[in-house]
């Protein structure tokens, strides 16, 4: 990932927190018959290695799975906030004249060797990890218990697990850094007057030059 040092956030803590925030993902691999993707949630387990380890299964039908189990090197993108920029929302539009439209957005990178696991107990284990991940929000929180143990154990049977050790992650948090103090400010006040969820996280994001 081209990263520009203004850019660049590799603080290993904010990006698991970010993975963690923003954990539906894209598992890309590179094969023999080229680029393969596939979008799944993951769960973290951030004490597992030196750098964490990501886990997520594909449904069995899906080859993919397949192709990582022949061909083990991976690349999973966590993607985040993002934003059209006008050139309009900078003072300096005003003053030279010499802008451009852009993006604004956040993501992480991992890269990883992965293995295929298919126990049937290790399976459920992780789905339980991945439902109380994306339960936590909620005030009465589903389990896999609460589903018949038969059922659990017969839809265990058309998942396949992947296991992801990372060996390199890094960041990009590209907020108008490079811009002057002037046009983030003006950034800033275009999105909040935009007043949508995504235009008012950005602005937030902007305001704060980065992930906390």
């Amino acid at each position: 990932m081209y990263t520009p040092s203004l850019f660049v956030e590799d603080r290993l803590e904010v990006l698991h927190s970010f993975i963690r925030e923003h954990s539906f993902a894209i598992v890309v691999t590179c094969g023999p018959d080229g680029p393969e993707a596939t979008h799944v949630p993951v769960v973290l387990h951030a004490d597992i290695g030196p750098k964490g380890t990501l886990r997520c299964h594909f449904a069995r039908p899906n080859k993919h799975w397949q192709a990582i189990a022949s061909s083990p090197g991976v690349l999973v993108i966590f993607s985040g906030p993002h934003h059209y920029i006008t050139p309009s929302w900078y003072p300096s539009k005003q003053e030279h004249g010499k802008v451009v439209p852009t993006w604004n957005y956040v993501t992480v990178h991992a890269r990883g060797r992965a293995k295929i696991f298919e126990e049937q107990q290790q399976l459920i284990e992780h789905v339980r990890a991945l439902t109380e991940h994306n339960e936590r929000w909620f005030e009465r929180q589903w389990s896999v218990e609460d589903a018949p143990k038969d059922y659990v154990e017969a839809m265990s049977k058309g998942i396949v697990g992947i296991e992801i050790s990372i060996d390199s992650i890094e960041g990009k948090c590209k907020l108008s850094q490079n811009r002057p103090k002037a046009d983030q400010a003006g950034v800033i006040a275009g999105l909040t007057q935009l007043n949508t969820p995504e235009s008012l996280q950005m602005a937030e994001l902007v305001g704060g030059r980065g992930l906390t």
